[in-house]
């Protein structure tokens, strides 16, 4: 098809963009050791827009040199948390103030819609400020045995931080490592996801004006295979904190087991949203829509299995169907964008790949394959399966995009069996007004964190993490402190040393 005026105008591309993007390590941006380049695409276009550094081994080796020299003989570990916490407060103002920019670049890159990457900009200042507070607040335990002794728990930084991240909210997810990484002391080294750099590139700029001293952070671009093993690899990194796919997260957890790394990671999710027919069904169904086609169906925590009761499934089904008919599909910056363009190329086609299996295994009630009017670009219609078999592939998979599986249930007992009949376990979603239940059956769910009558609406404070294949460890409030610190147990004994006697003469025979 040829370009007419009006598409390359659908194409909004920000002014000032880069056209390289570099590493920057030990305060310097840097090509890559070996000069190696990869392309990075807009995902409207599918055009490649820049050229970032391809990291590799000798790449993450001058990282991690200049992150363990900021630790071993920088200010930065040693630092009052109270002076740690005003850096972090600027960093959280610095990105505030640049939401709109930090957006509309996040949009371009990743194809989110505008509305949603603005909402994840201001999310990463907010996660710079929590953390800055709780570090100032941070209370460790004493313990006393009045008169005999007193215990206490001393906590120190590990050292590099491994911060390894995705590409469906990039900034935000960057900001919820880097955030407890710093703000604990530690230095660090990011590998973005090389879908989307963009975004991480700022970073750089913003930590150098707050005044976050040189070395301390370090950010390496690159491929999974080559930068992202070669961080998970070396001998100097203690720590991995990683959210991407399951099967990545399998192979780090081989490679950093010789190692005997702290690791953390957020994998992915199959997480069901249960509608018994007491629920109140219009929050339900707003809700369930937005669980799953906000972010373009690209997030961990999308509830993309529907479990409807079969006394109210055949009404919900319709609803849903219609609601989904009329999400707005539009390019990422249109503010009345609903559902943007999908992240890569390649990432379309596992997704359009999906609604195929998915036509020969259930019945497709509403979109179904490319969205109408986009003649290129990664754009995928909302699409919604019903009568999803509890052993389809579309049931049981991660599609990571805009498709939703909607099940009957006829019993309690049923609807649990089919919320846990999956390899994942990171978060669940119950619908219904009856108390007793809500609660005994979110405490029987398999999963990591679990919304009552709600949307996913985060608390920091509270941990985030999941089961099963849905990943390792928390983060979140003092569970990030915990993961990004050493805690030391400190004992002294204030009376008298009570203590067995070994190997003592018997002087009383003398």
């Amino acid at each position: 098809m040829t370009h007419t005026v009006s598409d390359t105008a659908r194409r909004h591309v920000p002014a000032d963009l880069p056209t390289r993007i570099q590493h920057y390590i030990g305060g310097q941006f840097v090509d890559s050791v070996d000069g190696d380049t990869f392309d990075v695409l807009d995902p409207v276009s599918n055009e490649v827009y820049l050229q970032a550094s391809a990291g590799k081994k000798a790449d993450i080796d001058r990282a991690v040199a200049a992150a363990r020299r900021a630790f071993t003989d920088g200010p930065w570990p040693t630092m009052l948390p109270r002076e740690r916490s005003r850096i972090l407060h600027r960093i959280a103002d610095i990105v505030e103030s640049r939401d709109a920019r930090l957006a509309e670049l996040e949009s371009f890159d990743s194809g989110l819609p505008i509305t949603q990457a603005l909402g994840q900009a201001r999310r990463a200042a907010e996660n710079f400020r929590f953390f800055a507070d709780l570090i100032v607040a941070q209370a460790d335990d004493t313990y006393k045995v009045p008169g005999r002794q007193i215990n206490y728990v001393n906590r120190t930084p590990i050292g590099v931080a491994g911060l390894i991240t995705p590409w469906n909210t990039p900034f935000m997810l960057e900001s919820w490592k880097l955030g407890p990484a710093l703000a604990t002391g530690n230095t660090v080294v990011l590998k973005p996801a090389e879908f989307t750099p963009l975004s991480a590139s700022l970073w750089a700029g913003i930590f150098e004006e707050a005044g976050l001293p040189d070395g301390v952070f370090n950010l390496v671009n690159g491929l999974g295979e080559d930068a992202g093993d070669a961080l998970v690899k070396h001998p100097d990194v203690p720590l991995i904190s990683f959210t991407g796919e399951s099967s990545t997260g399998q192979l780090i957890f081989g490679n950093a087991a010789p190692f005997l790394k702290g690791l953390s990671m957020e994998l992915g999710g199959k997480s069901p949203a249960i509608v018994f027919a007491d629920a109140d069904l219009e929050a339900a169904i707003d809700a369930t829509i937005f669980g799953v086609f906000s972010l373009n169906g690209e997030r961990c925590t999308a509830g993309s299995r529907i479990l409807v009761e079969r006394s109210v499934y055949d009404d919900f089904v319709e609803r849903y169907a219609a609601q989904a008919k009329r999400v707005k599909v539009g390019y990422p910056h249109d503010p009345a964008t609903e559902v943007g363009a999908l992240v890569h190329p390649e990432h379309y086609d596992k997704v359009m790949s999906y609604i195929e299996i998915g036509k020969s295994e259930a019945r497709l009630v509403a979109g179904g394959g490319r969205a109408d009017g986009f003649e290129q670009g990664n754009f995928v219609s909302p699409t919604v399966f019903a009568d999803v078999a509890p052993d389809a592939r579309i049931f049981q998979e991660e599609i990571f995009g805009p498709v939703v599986a909607i099940t009957p249930f006829d019993t309690e007992d049923e609807a649990l069996a089919l919320a846990n009949g999956v390899k994942y376990g990171l978060a669940a979603y119950v619908w219904t007004n009856d108390l007793k239940r809500s609660h005994n059956f979110a405490q029987a769910i398999d999963a990591g964190m679990v919304w009552l009558n709600s949307n996913n609406v985060r608390d920091l404070r509270t941990p985030f993490g999941g089961v099963k294949a849905s990943g390792l460890g928390h983060e979140g409030g003092y569970r990030s402190i915990d993961f990004y610190t050493q805690q030391q147990a400190v004992h002294i004994t204030l009376g008298k040393v009570h203590n067995p006697t070994f190997g003592k003469a018997d002087v009383d025979h003398h």
